[in-house]
């Protein structure tokens, strides 16, 4: 029987596990390290109902230099196709404009993951156009186009300061044609799986547009986690059963080849090694023989590496599937 850490640290049977041995023969394999995230830290301007990772203002948790240096030397030796950085808010982490000026220096595209918002702290000023001259993509949060479902989940103000961050960025040529990559992430405002990423999105485009001016890349759609305040919240209100067994109905084999986990690894800010942000909100490091710490790296061991799974990785593959980059199919 396949053991895993679930739901607050207890040992429950790898449901996922066993899905996948009766398609593989074997466990979960990666392939390549495309994709080299690193989490700057938990810190965070906002505390949103979904966040998986618990971030919020009264997190201290962030990468030192240190561990950042090392990061890079890793990120010129495995020359990922991109890097991505993501929290907390990671522009709240002290290093992050020195860390954005050496990767660009060294020639590797850069993503950062921002909530809009912390754009608009009085620190932040110069952020955006900073952003702009160093061509770093973004990816920005933005659950609905419509107020009420915004303030659900991220409180009261997240949507306006997210228009007016919105508006700054299109005006920098964010999101323009020929402008960095603007693309926004949707996720369900409840116990449900997201829409077809493709129909969604000209909803997107068609109400940013006409409220506002808005322009932007692409959308993506991400599956709400079995993880984190959101999970919190539906072993509050007595949905968790529920909505592990829609995630493990909804299995769909074919998003297995495009999993973020095969193709990238997440680094936190101890510099501990993770197959995605996901393991590393629920403190599962790689395993199976591979380098756990950064300090160990060993590229070919981990580009090839078992992964670590759990029954909160239905979550990826359920439906459309669910990634860093939205869907997978």
């Amino acid at each position: 029987m396949h053991k895993c850490l679930f739901a607050g640290g207890k040992a429950m049977e790898n449901r996922f596990e066993e899905r996948i041995a009766e398609i593989t023969g074997r466990g979960l394999f990666s392939d390549d390290i495309e994709v080299i995230q690193l989490n700057l830290g938990l810190r965070c301007n906002q505390c949103c109902v979904h966040c998986h990772v618990d971030a919020s203002p009264e997190r201290s948790e962030e990468m030192p230099w240190s561990v950042m240096e090392r990061a890079c030397e890793i990120i010129n030796e495995v020359q990922p196709v991109i890097v991505d950085m993501t929290g907390g808010a990671p522009e709240l982490n002290p290093h992050f404009q020195r860390l954005v000026a050496r990767l660009r220096g060294a020639g590797h595209p850069v993503q950062l993951r921002t909530n809009l918002t912390v754009l608009l702290e009085p620190e932040m000023v110069r952020l955006p156009e900073f952003l702009r001259e160093h061509a770093v993509q973004l990816v920005a949060s933005l659950p609905c186009y419509l107020e009420e479902n915004v303030r659900s989940q991220r409180g009261s103000g997240a949507y306006e300061k997210s228009v007016e961050a919105l508006r700054r960025l299109n005006a920098l040529g964010y999101g323009t044609a020929k402008g960095p990559a603007l693309n926004l992430v949707y996720n369900p405002g409840g116990a449900f799986l997201p829409p077809d990423q493709a129909q969604l999105e000209p909803d997107y485009r068609r109400e940013l547009q006409a409220r506002f001016g808005i322009e932007f890349t692409h959308l993506l759609t991400i599956t709400n986690m079995p993880l984190g305040r959101f999970w919190e919240e539906l072993r509050r209100r007595r949905e968790d059963r529920r909505y592990m067994a829609l995630l493990r109905d909804a299995f769909n084999p074919n998003t297995l080849q495009g999993l973020m986990c095969r193709h990238q690894i997440s680094i936190g800010w101890d510099g501990r090694v993770y197959d995605c942000d996901f393991n590393l909100a629920l403190g599962l490091p790689v395993d199976h023989g591979a380098p756990s710490h950064i300090t160990q790296f060993a590229g070919d061991a981990v580009a090839k590496r078992r992964i670590v799974t759990g029954n909160h990785c239905f979550g990826c593959t359920a439906g459309f599937g669910s990634s860093c980059r939205g869907a997978l199919v």
